[in-house]
């Protein structure tokens, strides 16, 4: 039954975070997951100073708010001038370093380190359950990443066709009357919404990895948005089946295996795709001039 758990979980996180990666994909700020990520941990210390619990609702309510701030932060450097990379690389650095001063200062004798808020161990899923009116409902991870999987669903299958012109073309957006900033920040919500929830289940590290190798993956087997979702959803669980039998077979880490089947499926479709594939490409180069020598022959 653990098995099942473990892999539940998997699936539920590459489907949650290949959803929102691939709006991030398109617009090119795929380190925004990486920045939430490294971000929060101010958030979680703060949290864990004021409630004086370890509770996961206070951690993941400190973290989804500093990951609110950090994307508004991100766009407001940008919107300053700053370039979008060097906006991401400030805030996150900055703030990630206070999280450390804070953790330094305040909780030297807690379990309260690094290690603890940054890298999950998705081998415990189904050990930490939940349980109301004493009945055992599963794994908090599960519900918890399922609530934001369904949210994210919920939210682009409502907002689809904004998001999609918004991603490709801002200005037409803004042009028909599309508040751009308000989707913008609310698929910045998601990603915050996606990272957080998947805290205790593969970390927040590796879920950076979901959130862009499949949805880079998936981008370059398609031209088509619906379909990059759908192809991106199916190589996150994919990967996350494959790799935690990888796991076993290696007795390696269950959530690295996951991201490195990911990054091996990406290679292959690096090489092979139809229309962005390198040898592909290669071997059309090669056709085309051979058909032109061959022209210049006969001429």
């Amino acid at each position: 039954m653990s098995t099942f758990w473990i892999i539940l979980t998997g699936c539920l996180v590459a489907s949650a975070c290949g959803i929102v990666g691939c709006f991030l994909v398109l617009r090119k700020m795929a380190m925004v997951g990486d920045a939430i990520s490294h971000s929060v941990l101010p958030g979680i210390v703060i949290a864990f100073l004021i409630s004086g619990s370890r509770d996961s609702f206070f951690m993941l309510l400190g973290a989804a708010v500093i990951g609110l701030i950090t994307v508004f932060l991100i766009q407001l450097f940008h919107q300053s001038g700053v370039q979008s990379d060097a906006s991401i690389g400030v805030v996150f650095t900055a703030l990630f370093a206070v999280g450390v001063v804070l953790i330094s200062m305040y909780t030297r004798d807690i379990d309260l380190d690094l290690d603890c808020v940054l890298y999950g161990e998705i081998a415990y899923v189904p050990w930490n359950t939940l349980q109301i009116a004493g009945v055992d409902i599963g794994p908090k991870a599960v519900w918890g990443v399922g609530l934001a999987l369904l949210l994210c669903v919920g939210v682009i299958a409502v907002f689809y066709k904004q998001f999609k012109i918004c991603s490709f073309d801002p200005v037409m957006a803004a042009a028909v009357g599309i508040p751009v900033a308000l989707f913008h920040y609310l698929l910045m919500g998601l990603v915050s919404v996606s990272t957080v929830a998947s805290f205790e289940s593969v970390g927040a590290i590796l879920v950076v990895g979901m959130l862009v190798v499949p949805p880079a993956t998936a981008y370059l087997l398609t031209e088509k948005l619906s379909r990059m979702m759908i192809y991106s959803v199916i190589i996150g669980c994919g990967s996350s089946v494959f790799g935690y039998y990888v796991a076993r077979l290696l007795d390696a880490s269950i959530a690295g295996s996951m991201i490195s089947v990911a990054g091996g499926i990406f290679l292959v479709a690096l090489l092979f795709s139809p229309s962005h594939g390198v040898l592909l490409r290669k071997w059309k180069q090669k056709q085309l001039l051979q058909e032109q020598a061959s022209d210049a022959t006969i001429a």
